[in-house]
Parts: structure tokens; sequence; C-alpha cells
């Protein structure tokens, strides 16, 4: 019990803004649905949860085989146990399971409200972000400057190989957070903006700045503009998988059918791809130099990737790059406003008791 009111409860009322702002957005997302009316649902809750939970028991077993291998124990069942077990280890898990549970019900609501954009406003910006693309590119769309450098396919299907690993910052990424030794404001500033990204970028822009992107335009708009890109990317899948198409068949078939799972929806203003990159970025970078830098080449190699291979206009990315930066700024002062109150809370008590009773 003296563990939990020192270490464990500090912790968690440090962080009560994000508990507080992830809860309020979670209920004008449903408000917002069941205003046209979509009722809850929990299936992308349960979805999240084995995804979270696959990749805790994957960390798990290569962190047991990394151990063993290290020590080589006599009894590699006692080793673990006593590893496992031990009352530190324990404390880390119970105080990381809040912000874990916030990733793992919040995210499938903003899904569900970025596969119900059409309900609150039409496609209609995809002509004003190919303009935009070419105002920057000297009359070009970026896919075309790019093309000379990347329009290899053994390249195209590298980039479509990483863009698809972004998932991974989603769930071990977030578990590293969660759980894992970092600073405390620094885990505080990225899990506040990582609800607010999905829900001010990924959800109020999106649906704002309703926009299909280069891949859909031909097949939900009848907009032919970027078929020769389109022919690029099947042929070279011919040579070399492209892994990327898949997905884009499979949103297409989701969209036609009203699918509101989670990964569903099309979007293109602005890239969550791009916002959760940078976000890794801003964070990382504060960790270690030499994440940092991994993270600004992955950062750059997924806004690249977006346009290569159809999913997005350079500006979508531009437009990402600016609300997180925004947002990481934004999220330092609440978080610093918030410890002020506690501080100010704390001493305030501990005047109260130390004040003589007359």
């Amino acid at each position: 019990m003296i563990e939990m009111r020192d270490i464990i409860l500090p912790r968690w009322r440090s962080e009560t803004p994000i508990y507080v702002i992830g809860l309020a957005l979670m209920a004008l997302c449903i408000g917002l649905l069941a205003a046209r009316g979509i009722a809850p649902s929990f299936i992308g809750i349960w979805v999240n949860l084995r995804l979270f939970g696959m990749f805790l028991i994957v960390i798990a077993a290569v962190d047991a085989g990394r151990q063993l291998y290290k020590h080589r124990p006599d009894s590699p069942v006692a080793f673990l146990k006593a590893r496992y077990s031990t009352p530190e280890f324990k404390r880390t898990a119970l105080a990381g399971l809040p912000m874990l549970t916030v990733a793992i019900v919040l995210l499938p609501f903003f899904s569900k409200m970025k596969a119900a954009i059409p309900l609150f406003n039409d496609y209609t910006w995809d002509d004003t972000f190919v303009d935009w693309d070419r105002a920057i590119f000297f009359g070009n769309d970026a896919w075309e400057v790019l093309q000379p450098a990347l329009g290899f396919p053994v390249v195209t299907a590298f980039l479509a190989l990483l863009y698809q690993l972004w998932f991974l910052l989603l769930y071990p990424g977030v578990l590293y957070f969660a759980f894992t030794k970092v600073d405390s404001r620094l885990r505080r500033r990225f899990f506040l903006s990582y609800v607010l990204s999905w829900t001010l970028v990924g959800g109020a822009m999106a649906t704002w700045l309703a926009s299909v992107g280069p891949v859909f335009v031909g097949p939900l708009l009848g907009d032919t503009r970027f078929d020769e890109q389109m022919a690029y990317l099947n042929a070279a899948n011919e040579q070399i998988p492209v892994m990327t198409l898949r997905v884009q068949d499979m949103l297409i078939e989701w969209f036609h059918a009203d699918a509101n799972g989670l990964g569903s929806g099309i979007t293109a203003m602005p890239s969550m791809h791009v916002a959760i990159a940078f976000l890794y970025w801003l964070a990382m970078r504060q960790i270690s130099p030499r994440l940092g830098l991994f993270f600004a080449a992955f950062f750059v190699i997924t806004w690249i990737s977006s346009v290569h291979l159809a999913y997005h206009y350079a500006v979508d990315g531009l437009v990402s790059v600016i609300a997180v930066s925004a947002i990481w700024w934004g999220a330092q002062q609440i978080i610093a406003a918030w410890d002020r109150f506690l501080e100010a809370r704390d001493q305030a008590a501990l005047r109260t008791n130390t004040v003589p009773a007359e």
C-alpha cells in the first residue's frame, strides 16, 4: 500500500489531464456518431486489445529469450519467474496500465470517425490540394518530381514495406512510452500529443478538409489526373509486390461496403502517417541523439513514401507537421500548468498540516 500511495498514485495523478481530455474527446466522438445514427460499438476496442496483447506477448518472449541467452540459468523457469515477479516490475506494469487503456479505448473511436467523414462533409478539397502541390513544385505534381529518383519497382516495393511498418508505432511504440523508464514530462507530453493528434488532426481537420488523395480520386471521384501514377504502381507490382496496393484495394471495398471498423475510412488531408511519425521524432530525439536520427529518417521516408505510393499529396504531410508542432507545444503548456496546480495544492496542504492548533 505504501508503494501504491507513494509511487503509483502520484504518476496517475500527474496523468489526469490525459485521462480527462481523452474521455471527453471519446464522448464527443460517440455523440457525433450517434447524431448520425451510428451506435457505439466495442468491436474495435476488442480488436485493438488483441493487437496490443499480441505485441506484449512478442515483446515478453523476445526479452525472455534474450535474458536466458545472456545469463544461461540452471533453472530457466525459476529465473524468469524471479525476473517478472519483482516489486519493481509489478509497479511498472501497474503504473502504465491507465495510459495503455487510453490507447486501447480511444483509437477505435477516432478510426470510426474517420470512416464516417462522408456523413459530415463531402470530399471537395482534392482540387485545392492538387493546386497547392503544383504551386510548390512549379506546375508539377509532387509524385512526378520524385519519380526520377524513386520510380524503380524495387525502390517502390521497399518504400511500401517501410510504409506498412508505420503500424508498429501504434503498438510497440505506445507500449514503450507506457512502460519504460522515460522522463515523466516527456511521457505525458507524448501521450497527450498522441491523443490530440488523432482527434484534431485525424478527426476534426480530416473532416473539415475532406479529401481522398491521388489513389482514390479515380475510383471514388472519377478524376483521371493520377491514372499515370497508378499505372506505374500497378506495373511495378507485377515485377515486385507493392504491399500498399492491396491495402488500397481493401479500403475501396470497405468504403463501398460502409465499413467503419478499426483502420477503415478514406482521408488524405492531413496525413496521419506523417503526423505520428513526426510526433515520434519530436519525442525520441529527447531520449537519445541516435533515436532522434533514426526517427528523423523514418519521418522523412514516410512523408516521401506517402506521396510516391499515391496515398497523399505533399501538402498533406506539410499540414500534419504544422498541426503536430502546435499540438506538441500546447501539450507542454497543459502538462506544465497541471504540474503547477499539483505543486500549489501540495504546498497548501503542507501549510495546513503544519499550522499549530490554537
